[in-house]
């Protein structure tokens, strides 16, 4: 984007590649944004099969974790994967027509929202099983030590992923054996429709210090401060320190999934509200930069509709793409 580069020489209190970076994570947040808010419109209009579950709310997570990530580190992503695939550098019209079951999209049409994978941006997939991802994560880890490659493995999952026993299987091998992994997860207070603290006793961090793990919590909605932690523990792992947890706390504004229209059963609009109104990721890094006169509004502005018009574009391809051949349907299948 020329916007970035021109705001961050003329308006940077600081260095041009500190406001540079800034401005970037900005647009990687609105890019996410718009993106999901563009699939739930596909949903409604019923021109996307099956469901899938929107990450607006939680942009600050992936973007301030990925933004410390080298283009070659890996990551291993969830059922709400599109921000992580996005942040880590998935291209949206690819991502579209994965999610239209077209042949462009990155799984040639056959994963669908739940399982995009990219391995060129170093994205081993999102997983629709509940710490599914525990294992390709830590393995990835465990191969990039072997081979001295320098590479570091993220590993996203929410919060009822601290109910599942492979990831602890995961976490004490990769605590032994000093493994380049970190653990990132992502506290949205809901599992599915019940809140964590019905469902996950004792404290967070606790299970992964239980381990002898370095565990750190961060503000989830602030993208400056999961990018301080998540570059300090990155780099601790990739000098060979070892793993790290890091529990992000954040919010999902929407449902489970696209489906999930009325939530009142299971939390309260006065909740979603405050966090929406007072809690919004882009709003906290977007009132930032203009505090520290890194850029100003009409810069910010600039980025939503340059965003805006890339989402368009990526849908409308993936609208006119062709679905596979019938004849395709064994392939890249394995099990």
């Amino acid at each position: 984007m020329n916007s970035l580069k021109t705001t961050a020489k003329i308006k940077s209190a600081r260095s041009d590649l500190d406001a540079e970076q800034y401005l970037h994570m900005y647009q990687q947040m609105a890019k996410i944004r718009a993106f999901e808010e563009k699939v739930d419109e596909l949903y409604r209009g019923a021109k996307m099969p099956g469901l899938a579950h929107l990450y607006i709310g939680e942009e600050a997570v992936a973007v301030g974790v990925c933004e410390a990530l080298r283009r070659d580190d890996y990551i291993t992503s969830t059922h709400r994967g599109h921000g992580h695939c996005l942040a880590k550098g998935a291209q949206v019209d690819k991502m579209f027509a994965e999610l239209l079951g077209k042949e462009a999209g990155y799984c040639r049409g056959k994963g669908g929202s739940m399982h995009i994978a990219d391995p060129e941006s170093g994205n081993l997939g999102a997983n629709a099983i509940v710490a599914g991802s525990a294992g390709i994560a830590t393995g990835a880890a465990f191969s990039a030590k072997m081979l001295g490659t320098g590479r570091v493995a993220v590993c996203f999952f929410g919060e009822g992923a601290l109910g599942q026993g492979i990831l602890y299987e995961e976490m004490n091998l990769a605590q032994l054996w000093k493994l380049p992994v970190l653990y990132v997860c992502e506290n949205n207070l809901y599992n599915e429709y019940t809140h964590y603290a019905e469902t996950t006793a004792g404290d967070l961090l606790g299970r992964a210090r239980a381990f002898g793990m370095r565990a750190e919590q961060v503000d989830g909605q602030d993208a400056r401060a999961v990018y301080n932690i998540a570059q300090e523990l990155i780099e601790r792992a990739r000098r060979g320190e070892g793993p790290a947890f890091l529990l992000c706390n954040t919010y999902r504004y929407r449902g489970h999934h696209v489906g999930d229209i009325n939530r009142a059963y299971y939390r309260a609009k006065a909740e979603e509200q405050e966090w929406i109104e007072k809690r919004d990721p882009l709003k906290i890094l977007g009132e930032w930069v203009i505090a520290q006169r890194l850029t100003d509004e009409a810069v910010l502005k600039r980025i939503q509709i340059e965003v805006h018009d890339e989402i368009e574009r990526g849908a409308q391809f993936a609208l006119d793409a062709a679905f596979p051949d019938a004849s395709e349907v064994d392939e890249d299948v394995y099990a």
